[in-house]
């Protein structure tokens, strides 16, 4: 459908409930430690968590090489513990900020320092904890714990870029009370010395696991060259797995065919508001991010909007991405899926605008998945009627822009593709 008429029915509802100021905010994640303490002091017996379900793992970055290796489980609802593991099930179910607190802080890390070197580590509590990050459901364990669990009322009242979580406790044990469920393609990849971990996460992505799976097995050391295996932290594992995955998903599109007209999606969920246009042409891709005052990422309610971008040509990057950092790999992932899913290659500039609406970090997943799903037409936030068209690439954003909260001149002074100019692999040399 033309664009203009696309876009009249993505008006927001001028109804629609403003977010509490930043001190009810403050007080609402306060809430959530509280009621994880309470139910906490419920199960804990003696020195140990009995019955506990782990359904995902964490490795911490601090003091690396020696780092902080985790097993994370739900301190209640073990029936329920999968609903726990960050997945794309959570967009599915349209959670909200509060419901992804929930989460996070109900989530136990029963940790111990670790050396990163694990390749032959399959016992105490590295091994544990390997296992239930290779396993394709939640695994039950038993813990054994040094101490009580560490609360930081501080770390929740001034939440920041680092999303919140549960409670911590220093560990001395844990034992598997179950075998776990390891999938086929996962112990081809463990039984392989000689295969690069590049490779291994391909292998593993074209035979249906998603990134959060293969994000757990590279984080505990499961893929890579023999001795090389190491346990990576958790928030360098999520960028690695989206930016292998998209190189190789951008190598499937090199010589297909261009997309024929200008595209426009839209997807709105969290407080983050998604335009992705795609135009006709070889790939191009930039990410361009509005972060509005009052926001989690712009804290001042009265500072300037906080504007990033980044870019890469036909032939990628060659250097990580700082100012938009992981969200950069998570939209492009998104963006590649979909174009290698119709076998067709495209410019493609996502705009992401970050409202006050979106008051705690829930980390770059809703990125990842909001744009997923900003190119299905079922998908609960996006309009029924698919997408808009334009005539030209600059058509297209002359008619966004008046949608966006920064001007057109703003827009063009920020974004490489916006302003004409054309990205090529010596802009990052």
């Amino acid at each position: 459908m033309r664009l203009d008429d696309y876009i009249e029915d993505l008006t927001p509802d001028e109804e629609a409930r403003r977010r509490r100021l930043a001190g009810e905010k403050s007080y609402e994640i306060m809430d959530y430690v509280e009621g994880a303490r309470e139910q906490f002091e419920a199960v804990k017996s003696g020195d140990s968590l009995y019955g506990a379900t782990a359904p995902s793992v964490f490795v911490g970055r601090s003091s690396y090489p020696n780092v902080s290796a985790g097993i994370l489980s739900p301190v209640a609802d073990e029936e329920q513990a999968e609903n726990f593991a960050t997945s794309g099930n959570w967009y599915d179910r349209g959670l909200g900020v509060e419901n992804v607190l929930q989460y996070r802080t109900g989530l136990l890390n029963s940790r111990r320092a670790a050396d990163v070197n694990v390749h032959d580590v399959w016992d105490g509590f590295v091994g544990v904890q390997r296992e239930v990050a290779l396993a394709d459901r939640p695994v039950n364990v038993e813990l054994g714990l040094s101490d009580t669990p560490e609360f930081d009322p501080e770390a929740f009242a001034n939440p920041t870029a680092n999303t919140p979580t549960g409670p911590n406790a220093r560990a001395e044990s844990a034992d598997l009370t179950e075998n776990p469920h390891v999938p086929r393609a996962v112990e081809k990849t463990l039984e392989d010395d000689d295969w690069q971990a590049q490779g291994a996460m391909t292998y593993l992505y074209r035979r249906g696991l998603d990134v959060y799976d293969i994000n757990r097995v590279l984080a505990v050391g499961g893929l890579g060259q023999g001795e090389n295996r190491r346990l990576v932290p958790t928030r360098w594992s999520i960028t690695a797995v989206d930016d292998t995955i998209g190189q190789y998903l951008r190598g499937q599109i090199r010589d297909a065919p261009s997309v024929d007209k200008v595209e426009v999606h839209v997807n709105e969920y969290m407080g983050n508001r998604y335009w992705v246009v795609l135009a006709p042409g070889t790939w191009e891709y930039e990410l361009v991010e509005m972060k509005s005052p009052g926001s989690i990422w712009n804290p001042d309610p009265s500072g300037d909007l906080w504007m990033a971008s980044a870019s890469e040509g036909y032939e990628g990057r060659t250097g990580y991405v700082e100012e938009t950092a992981g969200a950069y790999y998570a939209s492009r992932l998104g963006v590649l899926e979909h174009l290698a899913d119709r076998g067709r290659q495209a410019k493609a500039l996502v705009l992401r605008e970050v409202s006050d609406d979106y008051w705690a970090p829930v980390g770059v997943w809703q990125v990842r998945e909001s744009v997923r799903n900003a190119f299905d037409p079922d998908s609960a936030n996006v309009a029924s009627d698919g997408y808009g068209e334009a005539e030209t690439f600059h058509d297209a954003v002359r008619e966004i822009a008046p949608h966006l909260p920064v001007s057109l001149n703003d827009l063009r002074r920020k974004s490489t593709m916006v302003s004409g100019i054309q990205t090529d692999l010596s802009s990052f040399s």
